[in-house]
């Protein structure tokens, strides 16, 4: 066996090890960055902000961690970056210790931008590497690589009632020992990136561009818009709960502040494990079918939602976040199979597309809530998810399984 065939076999393996560093990773940046709508209650009342500042708050996160994404992602596919990953921990580090000494409002936007450019810097290069362990499984590895993000998204409520709520703001710097463990570990990945997968992938990457090139321009621009508007769909519907569903429960059920968080780990919690249903079940029965069921079949919950009482509402939105949410590893792989050999532009868009309607729909989300309430914003957004039948317009792109096994049976 020459050289080459060696490379290709150890890039159809998946390489579990640096998968759960970075999925660790991912969990300590998404901790960290959780905990931002986790204290907006203790920031609201020191402040004295409206729903509309609140919501200005997640805006200049968001903003912040979706416009230099695709940026990000872009020049990375040209000139890979080991080490980016560090170095956008360290702004997250940064953002931290700002919020944890901020004694005005806009001190604040300014933390929460730092936080979030060290998102956009995080997110499009780890899902190159994520995708560059994953062998012939990357429905599994973006699965993976979710999980760690959205398990970090369900953890930061309960750390924000454990050791914020009773301590203050000040206690936030605690947090940054998070970043330094990130840190040192992303360093380590980084190491194994430079060694091993920037030789291997130059060897792969004209098979990449050709996979799909019976695809018109056309045909992917309008794909790509339909993958983009249920993004928007997921990613507003998810921002009225993220942001707002502790204020939902304090309001509507009159709840206190550490029990609305723990509620709102519930549904986080069911994020993080949904997360891990989309990429595998993409990997083998397609990915248009798990990107349509996991959008429209959320609608019943959802529409329940707003006329449940406290139990059945905390019920409601664990299917909602378990289907919800294997939603947007099968869009990504996707549309990195749609558009392939652009691994880090893709990533980039699509996260950073992700944060930024997540930021748009919290101001806007905010806004609406001033001017009715915040339990009107919860009928109105239960409609989204019925955006998800406009799935049917995308064409059927089958996962690697399926290919190698239709390959097999063409050989037979």
């Amino acid at each position: 066996m020459n050289t080459t065939d060696t490379l290709e076999n150890k890039l159809q393996k998946t390489i579990y090890p640096i998968l759960f560093a970075i999925s660790f990773s991912h969990l300590l940046n998404d901790t960290i960055q959780s905990l931002i709508p986790a204290i907006y209650p203790i920031l609201k009342s020191n402040y004295h902000l409206s729903f509309a500042q609140v919501g200005m708050i997640t805006f200049t996160f968001q903003m912040a961690a979706s416009l230099l994404q695709p940026f990000v992602g872009l020049y990375t596919d040209k000139k890979p970056q080991p080490y980016s990953l560090a170095m956008g921990m360290g702004f997250t580090l940064t953002g931290l210790i700002v919020l944890s000494i901020s004694v005005h409002f806009y001190l604040v936007l300014v933390s929460v931008a730092f936080i979030g450019i060290g998102s956009s810097i995080f997110h499009p290069e780890s899902s190159r590497m994520a995708h560059a362990a994953a062998g012939d499984q990357p429905g599994l590895a973006q699965s993976i690589f979710q999980l760690g993000g959205n398990l970090g998204s369900s953890i930061g409520p309960l750390l924000a009632a454990w050791i914020i709520v009773p301590h203050g703001q000040k206690s936030i710097m605690w947090f940054s020992l998070v970043a330094l463990l990130a840190i040192f570990i992303l360093t380590k990945v980084g190491n194994w990136y430079k060694s091993y997968v920037l030789k291997v992938r130059a060897k792969q990457k004209q098979k990449a561009l050709v996979f799909h090139s019976t695809f018109s321009k056309r045909k992917v621009t309008f794909s790509v818009v339909i993958l983009l508007t249920l993004i928007f769909s997921k990613y507003f519907y998810l921002a009225s709960l993220t942001s707002y569903y502790t204020f939902y429960l304090i309001n509507k059920f009159h709840v206190g502040i550490q029990t609305s968080q723990i509620y709102l780990f519930v549904f986080l919690f069911s994020v993080a494990c949904g997360t891990m249903i989309g990429g595998p079940l993409g990997d083998r029965f397609g990915r248009k079918y798990v990107i349509w069921f996991s959008i429209l079949g959320t609608t019943p919950f959802a529409l329940l939602l707003p006329y449940s009482n406290l139990l059945w509402t905390v019920i409601l939105t664990i299917p909602i976040g378990l289907i919800l949410s294997s939603a947007f590893p099968a869009i990504l792989v996707y549309a990195q199979e749609l558009i392939p050999g652009k691994i880090g532009m893709v990533s980039g868009l699509f996260f950073g597309f992700a944060f930024g309607m997540g930021g748009i729909g919290s101001a806007l989300l905010g806004n609406l809530a001033d001017k009715t309430s915040i339990i009107y914003v919860f009928h109105i957004c239960a409609f989204l998810p019925l955006i998800g039948i406009i799935t049917g317009f995308l064409p059927n792109i089958e996962g690697p399984r399926k290919r190698k096994k239709k390959d097999e049976e063409h050989r037979l």
